[in-house]
């Protein structure tokens, strides 16, 4: 497809300039000022123009739990929050621990041509916390293994995971929680299996990514490893960077004021790689009974340029490092970036515009947000993506 973006404030994570880009089959051609292309055209004269976002940190529900989400609600939630690229967790139902599972959401997502998709499998066989031969039966398009939901407790199963995804060239994403720990005192369980994965991580030369990392303590840790030359990176929620003291049922929990501080001078000083959704979304009647986790997708990008621009706190560039450039460089993908040769993937916004977070309008299945009812600035117009537009919320089009 080709598409031409006029007048817009392009901004990604290296530059900003007010112009055009150029999308010609599926690729960015071109980008600048005064572009001249014989094709539909969008002007985005009141619009940033943005390269789209990448989630590394998603639940579809499907297989199995499809009432709460599936693919297809999944990826028009994610397009309506500006992303083009999802990484989905394994918890489903059958878990994800074969490329069989693998082989139906990949093959079900590109039926849908929605969004791109990228399937996590599982570290230990239906998460059983012990047995690791299914990993030596993946293939290359697998390029992350979680338990996500819940951590591997034992050490000499982490450690020999982490030497078998060592072999096959995969990253660990860790679910930094003890359940044994975790009734006692759920801060000490994050902070106790951060400093675990990170050693076993340098003894054994692995790469890690730590996943919702949510206390100043293992934050801390991390941005000590990264000074040791460890092969760990790590994410932040949208919920814990603009929440604090607040019940919400998430996991991990929204934390106190003073870590929710140390996490966004994480993200000023460069001691976190990415911002990740968690989107995980539940039925009314789960979340009722005690379920954790939020549909974060189509709030996030308001939530975070609220937060954290807005307040002044970071650059927009920055932002878009955080939720475009570097998740997709971690993902090994062509996102992210508004440069010559990259996916023609893009999101406009109105940055002036506020919006008022309404969960029971979500595209998701999911309605349950901590957000409901709160006033956030920055809404996503349209999100294009290989240079067709996937989400019109308003977008002016000349054909």
């Amino acid at each position: 497809m080709d598409i031409l973006v006029k007048n817009g404030r392009v901004v990604d994570g290296f530059k900003e300039f007010t112009g055009d880009v150029y999308i010609k089959g599926g690729k960015i051609e071109d980008f600048g000022t005064n572009l001249n292309y014989n094709c539909k055209k969008i002007d985005a004269g009141d619009l940033c123009v943005m390269p789209s976002f990448v989630d590394m940190h998603d639940h579809f529900r499907d297989p199995g739990f499809t009432f709460k989400e599936d693919i297809y609600t999944g990826s028009k939630s994610a397009l309506r929050g500006g992303y083009t690229f999802v990484n989905l967790m394994g918890n489903t139902n059958p878990v994800c621990s074969n490329m069989e599972i693998v082989d139906y959401v990949l093959n079900k997502s590109k039926k849908f041509d929605l969004v791109d998709v990228h399937q996590v499998v599982s570290i230990t066989k239906n998460f059983d916390g012990e047995t690791l031969e299914h990993l030596d039966t993946l293939d290359k398009r697998v390029k992350f293994i979680s338990d996500d939901g819940k951590g591997v407790v034992r050490n000499d199963i982490m450690y020999k995971a982490f030497l078998k995804a060592k072999e096959k060239g995969l990253v660990i994403i860790s679910h930094a929680e003890d359940e044994n720990l975790t009734p006692m005192d759920n801060r000490l369980s994050e902070n106790l299996m951060t400093i675990r994965d990170i050693s076993l991580a340098k003894f054994s030369g692995g790469r890690l990514h730590l996943a919702h990392v949510s206390t100043k303590e293992a934050l801390e840790e991390i941005i000590k490893a990264k000074k040791e030359g460890v092969g760990v990176t790590c994410e932040v929620t949208p919920h814990h960077l603009a929440l604090y003291d607040n019940d919400y049922k998430v996991n991990p929990p929204i934390r106190e004021k003073e870590d929710a501080d140390n996490l966004i001078c994480g993200l000023k000083n460069g001691g976190i790689d990415a911002i990740a959704t968690d989107h995980a979304p539940h039925s009314k009647e789960d979340k009722i009974n005690g379920a954790c986790g939020i549909s974060g997708l189509e709030s996030a990008f308001s939530v975070c340029y609220t937060v954290l621009v807005k307040r002044g706190y970071i650059k927009l560039s920055q932002l878009s490092r955080l939720m475009s450039f570097r998740p997709g460089e971690l993902m090994g993908i062509r996102k992210g970036k508004i440069e010559v040769g990259y996916d023609g993937d893009l999101v406009l916004v109105d940055l002036n515009k506020k919006r008022r977070i309404d969960g029971s309008k979500f595209l998701s299945k999911g309605k349950n947000t901590p957000f409901d009812g709160m006033e956030f600035y920055g809404d996503v117009i349209g999100t294009v993506k290989n240079g067709e537009i996937k989400y019109d919320g308003g977008l002016t089009i000349d054909y």
